[in-house]
């Protein structure tokens, strides 16, 4: 018998009969024997439907408030779920967050989480229970309610896989796992059969929806091993897991893209050593989240210094560099949208040298013109126009073998 955790997100639950959906899918895991914990999002469009209620109320809407609103989605969810079950004759218990153990630092909207405690987990399957959990909440020391932000539900389900020492996690979502890239984009795009945890990580960092960031970096952290598949089929889905088995000259594993993106640049810095720090330490005390940082030396010892950040840290970004200007004596601060980000991702360009050059090659041969670019060992990503985005994916997609004919018929 396994201990196995198994979370089901909005569109998953989004009405009654969704619900009833779900109900039988765990019932039948249950019936194999297994010890199951259940972790739902709240349902369809609710999250978005209560932002779009308070807005209605509240010009100065505080973080603390909009956590206690948006954790009534999961809550729902999560009585209904455990009603359905015991409709069909499976004895099922719903918590919260907090009441699941799950504690988080003192920061509203996108807390992390900072212990776990499942003894009541623990205490009610011992039961013979089914557990529902509300995904994407917690409490803070001080017992206040906190979210873990959008998609946190998968990093609950992943934490607790953790903490109950589950052998296995289960993200069901409306596709049947993890593609080369968005199916909606490239009609050729693929199911991936098993991924690892680093190129996962990075695809999820990079704009792919499937996983949450957060929820990855716990599997990896953890050794949980993570199946991603669909809650309308029963076809197999992606396993994610420490190592995954490359495919014959397939070094690229997937593309990803991110229109969430916005250019920000200080112009003509005076190139003084502690002024790259002084930026960017500021920008991190206001929970600016950085990405592809650029530095030029333009002329007459000043530097221009560039980077990236989402749309929706725009407008704090600017703040920062508007009060930093004059200290730092920059001529002015710019910022551009409009932007996107395009990256390919692939263990196997560790061992293929060109592999960049092929995509600059590519892009350039697309006329589609390359802004700013950032690597690792595993990933390359460029700034484009966002109006290529949807063209950058399918060529690169093309010229790295990924949509070739054997590729599609597996697909299919």
């Amino acid at each position: 018998m396994a201990l196995i955790v198994q979370k089901f997100g909005g569109s998953s639950v989004a009405s009654p009969e969704h619900i009833k959906r779900v109900a039988k899918r765990v019932a039948s895991t249950a019936d194999q024997g297994h010890s199951v914990v259940v972790v739902v999002s709240a349902m369809g469009d609710t999250t978005d439907d209560l932002i779009e209620l308070a807005e209605k109320v509240s010009s100065k809407r505080s973080a603390r408030e909009m956590d206690m609103l948006l954790t009534t989605g999961e809550q729902i969810s999560i009585a209904l779920l455990a009603m359905a079950l015991q409709d069909i004759g499976k004895d099922s218990i719903s918590l919260t967050g907090g009441q699941a153990g799950i504690r988080t630092e003192a920061v509203h909207s996108k807390a992390r989480i900072t212990d776990m405690n499942p003894s009541r987990i623990h205490s009610e399957l011992a039961k013979g229970k089914i557990v529902v959990v509300a995904g994407f909440q917690g409490v803070t020391e001080a017992g206040d309610i906190s979210t873990l932000g959008r998609g946190g539900s998968d990093t609950t389900a992943v934490a607790l896989a953790a903490g109950l020492k589950a052998n296995l996690c289960e993200i069901y979502t409306d596709v049947e796992g993890v593609y080369s890239t968005d199916p909606r984009v490239v009609k050729f795009a693929r199911k991936i059969p098993e991924i690892s945890y680093d190129e996962m990580l990075e695809l999820a960092n990079l704009g792919a929806a499937v996983l949450h960031p957060r929820a990855v970096e716990y599997a990896k952290q953890y050794n949980v091993p993570l199946m991603v598949r669909s809650s309308f089929t029963t076809n197999p889905g992606t396993l994610v897991k420490e190592e995954a088995v490359m495919e014959k000259g397939i070094a690229v594993r997937g593309i990803a893209h991110d229109l969430n993106v916005a250019k920000v640049a200080l112009v003509c810095v005076p190139n003084r050593l502690e002024n790259l720090q002084t930026v960017f330490e500021t920008l991190g005390q206001e929970s600016v989240n950085v990405d592809i940082i650029v530095q030029s030396v333009v002329q007459n010892d000043c530097t221009d210094i560039s980077f990236t950040v989402a749309k929706n840290d725009l407008d704090r970004a600017l703040e920062v560099l508007n009060d930093l200007q004059s200290r730092l004596g920059a001529q002015e601060v710019i910022s551009e949208q409009g932007v996107a980000k395009v990256s390919i991702v692939g263990a196997g360009m560790i061992s293929n040298p060109g592999v960049a050059a092929q995509m600059f090659r590519t892009l350039t041969e697309n006329n589609i013109e390359i802004k700013m670019v950032s690597t690792s060992e595993i990933k390359v990503s460029c700034v484009i126009d966002a109006n290529e985005v949807h063209k950058a994916v399918q060529v690169l997609h093309t010229a790295f073998n990924l949509d070739s004919v054997e590729v599609a018929t597996v697909a299919k």
